[in-house]
């Protein structure tokens, strides 16, 4: 069993990277996103990104910095199979997972522009934001003293494998191929 790990930052493609393994090569995902938004849905809050990170650093600040993925680890092993991860934030999530064993972290990153395009363009209701905002909330995320809070650079200096995602889905595949034969 295999348990890949995804960061990266916003808009970078980690969600076409997950649909990629489980299309292709059969591995059950489990995502921060959905897990996070179970708990706003239990609170009554209002489904945005900045409910999002409150939400995930109450629940690291009320259990442990890697909460959230110790939560989705556990149902990656129940699950008996090949899982990806996805959004994976803190410094310590990534640390609990590399102690778990049989763990690899993919990140992914792409250009500002190209990114702030294609979240536009899913139409998901976090990412109704302008240019400004989506930048704003990247910088928020990006670095962190507090472990409970996002530190995506770390996250990112962290992965054993990083993918640069500026061209097209067909190169981007043929990086995750890439990456699986070495993983394999």
């Amino acid at each position: 069993m295999i348990i890949i790990g995804i960061t990266g930052t916003i808009g970078a493609g980690k969600g076409t990277i997950v649909e990629y393994l489980v299309g292709k090569k059969g591995f059950k995902h489990f995502s921060a996103r959905a897990f996070l938004v179970e708990e706003i849905e239990k609170r009554g809050l209002e489904n945005n990104r900045d409910n999002m990170v409150a939400v995930a650093n109450d629940l690291r600040q009320k259990n442990s910095p890697s909460f959230v993925a110790d939560e989705l680890f556990k149902r990656a092993l129940e699950s008996g199979n090949d899982c990806i991860i996805e959004s994976l934030r803190t410094q310590g999530e990534v640390e609990s997972l590399k102690q778990k064993g049989n763990f690899i972290l993919l990140a992914v990153d792409a250009d500002p522009k190209i990114r702030y395009e294609r979240i536009t363009n899913r139409l998901s209701s976090t990412d109704n934001i302008s240019f400004e905002k989506f930048l704003a909330d990247e910088e928020r995320e990006m670095t962190s003293d507090d472990p409970n809070k996002q530190n995506l650079k770390k996250c990112i200096e962290m992965a054993d494998f990083t993918i640069t995602n500026n061209k097209d889905i067909n190169y981007l595949n043929q990086q995750i191929e890439e990456i699986y034969d070495q993983i394999k």
